[in-house]
C-alpha cells in the first residue's frame, strides 16, 4: 500500500508539475498578448489624438538613448524639417509682417483741411503725412460681347463678308475663358466645391451658375488642356527615373446607392514635373497604364506588393525603396522601445544630415554619389547589422519587430541610393505633390463619377506644375483657354507651363 501511494504522489506531483509549466508557458503568452494589445491601442490613442508630426530634436533623442542632453553645445537641428540653413544661430525667424509687391496699384486720396478748401490761395504746403492701407477689391463679372458686321461691296454684286467667330472652349456656352479658369481654381487649387462656388455667385455677385453646367464646362476645358497633359506626362517618364505613389478618392457610383473607391496615382520626376493619373483599382494593372512600355529605369515607391508585380513583369525597371517609410516604422515604435527606436532614429538622422548639406549646396549627381560613398556607407552598413542583430531578439509581433522586419524586406531597395546621385534619400517629392489633393477631397468628399477623375487628374496635374513653377495658375489657364481651341497640336510645347513661364511677362508670372 505505501508504494502504491508513493506512486500516486509521484504521478499526481508530475501532473502538477506540467499543469505549473502550461500555466507558466499561459502566462508568458497571455502577458506578451497584453503588452502587444496595448502598444497597438497606445499607438492609435497617438494617432488620433497625438502630434502628426516625426519631427525630433536632438535633446529627445538623447532622452530615449537614456543620454544627458549637452548644457554648452547648440542642439542639432532636426534634419527632416528644419528649413534652417548651416552655421546660422537658433531657429531662423519667419517674417511675418505684412508683404506686398513693389508694383502694386496706388489709390492715392489727398484729404485737405476745411479751411484749406475754402481758401487754397492764401496757405502754402510745407509737408505732408502719408498713410498707407492694404485694401481689396472683389472680382467681377463682365459680359464679353463679340460682333461681327456683315459687309457688301458698294460696287458689286458680290456675296456678303462676316467675319468668322473665334473658336471657343465651349463653344455654345455662355463662360469665357476667365469665368472658366475661375472655377477650375476654385475648385482643384483653392478646393472648393462646385455648390459653394454657385452660392458665392449668387449670393454676391447675383449670378446664378448651374453646378451641372459648371461640372460639364470643367470637363470640356480638361478636353482642350488633354495634349499640355500628354506632354508634361512623357517629360516626367522620359528622366528614367519616377518616383510613384498613390491616394484614395471616392466616386459617385450612379445605380447602386454608394460611393466606390478610386484611386489618383501620382508620377513625378525630380527637378521636373509632375503628373496625375485617374484609375478605379490598386493593381498592378493601373502601374502599366501609368508607365509606358518603353520606360527603362529607376521608379521609387512605398513597399506596396503591386510595384513589386509590375516590376517582375517589365525588364530594365528597378524599384528604390524610401527612407521615410522606413523610420516611420521606428518613430511609431518609440514608445515600446524607446532606447532601441531612438538609436535608429538618431542613425537615420545622421544619413538625412549629409543629404540636407548636399540639398543647400546644390551638389550635382557625381559629388552626392562620391559623398554617399565616403559618408552615408558606413551608417548605412551599421544600420544593416543592427537589423540582422534584432530581428533576432525581437518578437514579430511587436511593433519595433515589425519596424525591424519591415526595414529589412525594403533594405536591399536603397542600394540605388548609395550608387547613383540623381537619386533620392526617400519619396517624399511626391507625397509633397499628392498634399494639395488631400485637401480637396476632404473639402468636395468625392468625384462625381468614375469618368470625371480623369478630368480632375488633368486639372490638377495643370496646376500642380503651375505651382512649381511659381506662375499664377488663374492667369496661365486663362490664356490657355483663350488660346488653345484654335491651335493645332504642333504648338503644344510652347503651351506647356515650363514654356508659357520662360516667354510670359514677369507681372503675370507671380503665384497666386
Amino acid at each position: 500500500m505505501l508504494v502504491t501511494s508513493n506512486n500516486e504522489l509521484l504521478a499526481e506531483n508530475a501532473r502538477l508539475r506540467a499543469r505549473e509549466s502550461y500555466l507558466m508557458e499561459e502566462n508568458v503568452r497571455l502577458t506578451t498578448r497584453v503588452a502587444l494589445l496595448e502598444g497597438k491601442l497606445d499607438a492609435l490613442c497617438r494617432r488620433l489624438f497625438g502630434a502628426k508630426s516625426e519631427k525630433m530634436d536632438q535633446a529627445q533623442l538623447l532622452l530615449l538613448l537614456g543620454l544627458e542632453a549637452p548644457t554648452t553645445a547648440p542642439v542639432e537641428p532636426d534634419p527632416f524639417n528644419d528649413p534652417e540653413p548651416p552655421g546660422s544661430k537658433g531657429r531662423r525667424k519667419f517674417n511675418r509682417n505684412e508683404r506686398w509687391p513693389s508694383d502694386l496699384p496706388v489709390e492715392e486720396k489727398t484729404i485737405l483741411p476745411k479751411e484749406v478748401e475754402q481758401e487754397p490761395e492764401a496757405y502754402r504746403e510745407i509737408s505732408r503725412e502719408v498713410s498707407e492701407q492694404i485694401d481689396y477689391q472683389p472680382p467681377r463679372f463682365f459680359l464679353r460681347r463679340t460682333v461681327c458686321p456683315t459687309f457688301v461691296r458698294k460696287d458689286s454684286d458680290e456675296a456678303p463678308l462676316t467675319a468668322e467667330l473665334p473658336a471657343r472652349a465651349v463653344e455654345r456656352g455662355m463662360v469665357g475663358p476667365g469665368l472658366l479658369a475661375a472655377i477650375i481654381i476654385g475648385k482643384y487649387c483653392d478646393h472648393l466645391p462646385l455648390y459653394r462656388q454657385q452660392m458665392i455667385f449668387e449670393t454676391r455677385h447675383q449670378v446664378y451658375l448651374s453646378r451641372q453646367n459648371m461640372a460639364n464646362w470643367m470637363v470640356q476645358a480638361a478636353f482642350w488642356l488633354q495634349p499640355i497633359y500628354e506632354k508634361i506626362a512623357r517629360e516626367v517618364m522620359a528622366n528614367g527615373y519616377v518616383q510613384l505613389d498613390e491616394t484614395p478618392i471616392r466616386y459617385l457610383d450612379p445605380g447602386r446607392g454608394k460611393t466606390g473607391l478610386g484611386y489618383l496615382w501620382t508620377a513625378h520626376a525630380p527637378g521636373a514635373a509632375t503628373f496625375y493619373r485617374w484609375e478605379t483599382s490598386r493593381a498592378a494593372q493601373c502601374i502599366e497604364n501609368l508607365v509606358p512600355v518603353d520606360f527603362r529605369g529607376w521608379i521609387q515607391c512605398d513597399a506596396y506588393s503591386a510595384y513589386g508585380t509590375f516590376a517582375r513583369g517589365r525588364g530594365g525597371i528597378a524599384l528604390v525603396s524610401c527612407l521615410a517609410h522606413i523610420r516611420r516604422k521606428f518613430f511609431e515604435a518609440k514608445q515600446e522601445s524607446p532606447r532601441r527606436a531612438a538609436w535608429v532614429l538618431r542613425q537615420i538622422g545622421h544619413l538625412y544630415r549629409i543629404e540636407k548639406k548636399l540639398r543647400e549646396a546644390k551638389a550635382t549627381a557625381v559629388l552626392r554619389q562620391a559623398t554617399r560613398a565616403s559618408q552615408s556607407a558606413m551608417i548605412y552598413r551599421r544600420l544593416e547589422r543592427a537589423f540582422h542583430k534584432l530581428a533576432a531578439r525581437l518578437l514579430p509581433a511587436s511593433a519595433m519587430g515589425k519596424a525591424v522586419s519591415y526595414a529589412l524586406s525594403n533594405w536591399w531597395g536603397l542600394k540605388p541610393w548609395m550608387e547613383n546621385g540623381q537619386i533620392e534619400i526617400d519619396n517624399n517629392l511626391v507625397e509633397n505633390a499628392i498634399r494639395p489633393t488631400a485637401i480637396g477631397k476632404k473639402n468636395w468628399l468625392f468625384m462625381g463619377s468614375a469618368h470625371a477623375g480623369q478630368t480632375g487628374a488633368i486639372l490638377f496635374t495643370i496646376i500642380e506644375n503651375c505651382r512649381r513653377l511659381g506662375i499664377n495658375p488663374f492667369d496661365y489657364l486663362r490664356d490657355m483657354l483663350d488660346r488653345i481651341p484654335p491651335m493645332t497640336n504642333h504648338q503644344i510645347d510652347e503651351l506647356t507651363p515650363e514654356a508659357w513661364a520662360k516667354t510670359s511677362q514677369p507681372e503675370v508670372k507671380r503665384a497666386a
